[in-house]
């Protein structure tokens, strides 16, 4: 990964302001990134306060090991080990943690991890380079029922069906090596285009997010971040994608309700047991200022909770 690689981290101080830093409070950044968020949580931290961050790429771990702090320990794990990475501290609960989803700009814009078509480089898309199927790997021999299912549905791709049937006659011509390539037969088998859009932006956006079990992740994260909130605590995600932001909206919300019970039974109010989670102020996006000297802001989505210590539902 190239150093000279730049990274604007989006809505960096409404999400360290929406964790509400308590000097001495142990906080989790479970997507460091290039540390962004988590060097503006240790300015606000006091000499006892500690902060644990997360990544599963390698880059960004490098990274993160160059912060000399000793409040500060950086892991390699992606978040759905939030749990086993906190227990191995050992930890048991926390005051805040923040996940910042998606794909960071040095991904993007490093050529060789494949993420994007703007550069002709080896098909790779995985976050973790340590481990895993390339997608030049998955392409050579996915069926192509399931290579249809994986682009409408993570990629909301109308012409998935044609995409899919394009990419399976051409690799029998010669394997899909690189972001050029599959760019290219996409562009083929999309025959509208979106305003300002590449035809080949939904089936990169599936093949990325199927590769790295991005949606299975955050379903396995939100659970394990409610419980190891202490009474209190934050729960802070920036969500970039419509089928992520859906699955955190109904997660939080449904924690928040509480217990449905049937209409009309005869129970007091008092008596109903409440959600674990208070929903925190409204959503919150990218101001047109910061959209504009950041553009991959535009799409940006943020979610606050807090943990109130409620009874389960």
């Amino acid at each position: 990964m190239s150093e000279g690689l730049a990274h604007t981290t989006v809505l960096l101080h409404e999400a360290v302001e929406a964790l509400a830093v308590k000097v001495d409070g142990t906080y989790v950044d479970g997507t460091f990134g290039r540390g962004g968020h988590s060097r503006l949580i240790l300015e606000k931290l006091g000499a006892r306060g500690r902060l644990i961050a997360l990544d599963k790429d390698p880059a960004a771990v490098a990274a993160g090991q160059l912060i000399a702090d000793p409040r500060f320990m950086m892991v390699h794990s992606g978040f759905a080990h939030l749990t086993e990475v906190l227990r191995g501290m050992p930890v048991n609960k926390v005051d805040g943690v923040l996940l910042d989803l998606g794909v960071s700009s040095p991904q993007l814009d490093d050529a060789q991890r494949g993420f994007g078509f703007r550069f002709d480089a080896p098909l790779d898309m995985r976050m973790d380079t340590s481990s895993g199927q390339t997608a030049a790997q998955w392409l050579e021999s996915v069926d192509e029922a399931l290579l249809e299912e994986v682009i409408r549905g993570y990629g909301e791709e109308r012409f998935a069906r044609q995409v899919a049937r394009a990419l399976v006659a051409a690799r029998k011509e010669r394997p899909i090596a690189t972001t050029h390539q599959l760019s290219e037969i996409v562009a083929k088998a999309v025959r509208t285009r979106e305003p300002g859009k590449d035809p080949a932006t939904r089936t990169f956006q599936a093949i990325r997010i199927y590769l790295n079990q991005e949606l299975e992740e955050l379903a396995q994260v939100l659970p394990q971040c409610m419980d190891c909130l202490k009474r209190g605590g934050r729960i802070v995600i920036i969500s970039f994608h419509s089928l992520e932001d859906r699955m955190v909206k109904h997660f939080l919300r449904d924690k928040a309700h509480g217990d449905r019970l049937p209409h009309k039974l005869p129970v007091r109010a008092a008596d109903v047991p409440k959600g674990r989670l208070r929903l925190v102020g409204k959503v919150v996006r990218a101001t047109p200022q910061e959209v504009a000297a950041n553009p991959r802001a535009r799409s940006a989505v943020m979610r606050v909770a807090e943990y109130t210590g409620g009874v389960d539902v």
